[in-house]
C-alpha cells in the first residue's frame, strides 16, 4: 500500500489566522478547545480520540514511527487552559503535547505504547451552535503495516475529506475546490495597505464555511494558508480530490482605464479583450508549466480526448458562469459592465472540471476596495455565489438527464 496519510478538511474552512495578514486587518480566529468535553483514551483493543472545539478548522491526522505517534496539525486550535493530563488516560496511549509548532499551525501528538493505524476519522458540526467535535479511532496493527502507513504528509498537499466510499454522482455531495489566488511570494495587486493574497485567502474561508453550511457540500482549498502554490498544482490538486467545480478567487489592479465591479471568466485560448489579455499574462508569469497544455505539445490522441471531455465541460461551465453573474446582480454585489469575459488563465485548462475565475473587484478602485475590505459585503458576496452554485446544479442536474435520455 506504500505510504497512507490522511488529510482532512473537517466539516468547516473558516476564518483562521493568516500567515502575514494585510496592515490594518484583524482576520484571525481560534478554535477553543473545551477539556471538559473531550477525551483521549482506551475503547476495548481502539484508542479513541474526542475532540470538543468551539468552531470547525482545517485539520489533518497522520502517524509516524520511531517511536509510535499519532500527529494531528491544526488551523489553529488555541490550548490556553488546557493540561495533558484533563485529556488523557494513558492506555494505549501512553502521553501527549501540544502547542503552536510554527505561525499559524497548532499540533497535538500522542505518543502510542505500540503500532496503532488510523482506522477512521471525521468532524462533525453542529448547525445551530457552530460547535464542532473531531473524532478518530486507532486500531493495533503489525509493525509492518504500521509502517508502511506512516509517514508525514506535504506542507502543499490537498485538505480534503476523509476517505471513505464514494457514492454516485448524483447522490454524492458536490465537491468544490476553492482556489485563493497568489499566495507566499506572490502577493497579487496591493493598494493602500490591502494585499490580494491575503484578502483573497480570507474570503476562500469565508466562502468554504457559507458553502459547507449550505449542507451537501464538500469544500477543498488549493491552499491553507499563505504559501505559493504553483498554477499546475493546483489544477491537480482539483484533479486529486474529483472536484465538480473549481471556483478560483482574485481581486487584481489596473494600471490603465478604469474597471470596477465582479467579472466572471471562463477559459477561452485567446482572451476577450486587451484587459482580459493582461490579466492572463500577469497570473501566468510565475508558471511554465500550466495545467493541460494544448499548444501542439500533446500527441494526437490526448489532444483529441481533452477535447471531447471539454465540449461537455464547456457549455456546463458557461451556465455557471452566468448563475454567478446572475447571483451577483440578485444580491445587489457590483457588477462590472462586461460581467462575462473568456481568456487564457492557466488555472481554468482543466478540460473535464467546470472551472471559473471569479474577480470579486478590483483593487485599482475605490468602491471596490472598501466591499472587498468588509466583512458584511464579503458574506453577502459568499451567499450570492452560495445562491448561484445551488440554482446551478439543479440546472445540470436536470439537463444531463435530458442527454442520458
Amino acid at each position: 500500500m506504500g505510504r497512507q496519510f490522511i488529510h482532512i478538511l473537517g466539516a468547516l474552512a473558516v476564518a483562521l489566522v493568516l500567515g502575514q495578514p494585510a496592515p490594518a486587518q484583524d482576520f484571525s480566529a481560534l478554535a477553543r478547545l473545551d477539556p471538559a468535553g473531550s477525551r483521549i483514551g482506551d475503547a476495548g483493543p481502539a484508542l479513541e480520540v474526542d475532540l470538543a472545539l468551539s468552531q470547525g478548522v482545517p485539520w489533518r491526522v497522520f502517524t509516524l514511527e520511531d517511536p509510535p505517534r499519532a500527529v494531528f496539525d491544526f488551523r489553529e486550535v488555541d490550548w490556553s487552559g488546557v493540561s495533558p493530563g484533563a485529556l488523557l488516560t494513558p492506555g494505549h496511549a501512553e502521553a501527549l503535547r501540544f502547542g503552536n509548532f510554527r505561525p499559524g499551525w497548532s499540533r497535538m501528538v500522542i505518543d502510542l505504547a505500540g503500532p496503532l493505524a488510523l482506522d477512521r476519522a471525521g468532524l462533525a458540526l453542529d448547525q445551530s451552535t457552530g460547535t464542532a467535535r473531531l473524532t478518530a479511532r486507532f486500531l493495533p496493527v503489525p509493525p509492518a503495516e504500521f509502517a508502511a502507513l506512516s509517514g508525514a504528509p506535504e506542507d502543499d498537499g490537498p485538505w480534503s475529506i476523509a476517505p471513505a466510499p464514494r457514492p454516485a454522482p448524483e447522490d454524492r455531495p458536490l465537491t468544490v475546490v476553492i482556489d485563493a489566488g497568489h499566495g507566499g511570494i506572490d502577493p497579487g495587486a496591493e493598494r493602500e495597505g490591502l494585499v490580494e493574497k491575503d484578502l483573497m485567502l480570507t474570503f476562500a474561508r469565508e466562502l468554504a464555511e457559507t458553502l459547507i453550511r449550505s449542507g451537501d457540500i464538500d469544500v477543498v482549498l488549493t491552499r491553507p494558508d499563505d504559501s505559493f502554490v504553483s498554477l499546475e498544482r493546483r489544477v491537480e490538486i482539483a484533479h486529486e480530490v474529483g472536484a465538480d467545480v473549481f471556483l478560483s478567487l482574485h481581486a487584481d489592479a489596473l494600471s490603465e482605464g478604469r474597471a470596477r465591479g465582479a467579472v466572471v471568466y471562463t477559459l477561452s485560448e485567446t482572451a476577450t479583450d486587451e484587459a482580459s489579455a493582461k490579466l492572463a499574462e500577469r497570473h501566468d508569469r510565475d508558471d511554465l508549466l500550466s495545467g493541460v497544455d494544448l499548444t501542439g505539445k500533446d500527441d494526437e490522441v490526448a489532444g483529441v480526448l481533452m477535447d471531447l471531455a471539454r465540449m461537455e465541460t464547456w457549455p456546463r461551465t458557461e451556465r455557471l458562469a452566468d448563475a454567478l453573474i446572475a447571483g451577483f446582480r440578485a444580491a445587489g454585489a457590483p457588477v462590472n459592465s462586461h460581467a462575462r469575459r473568456s481568456a487564457g488563465f492557466s488555472v481554468l485548462k482543466a478540460p473535464d472540471i467546470p472551472s471559473v475565475l471569479i474577480e470579486i473587484g478590483f483593487l485599482s478602485d475605490k468602491r471596490d476596495r472598501a466591499n472587498i475590505a468588509d466583512p458584511a459585503f464579503r458574506a453577502r458576496f459568499a451567499g450570492a455565489i452560495r445562491d448561484a452554485m445551488a440554482a446551478w446544479v439543479i440546472e445540470d442536474k436536470a439537463l444531463a438527464r435530458l442527454v442520458r435520455q
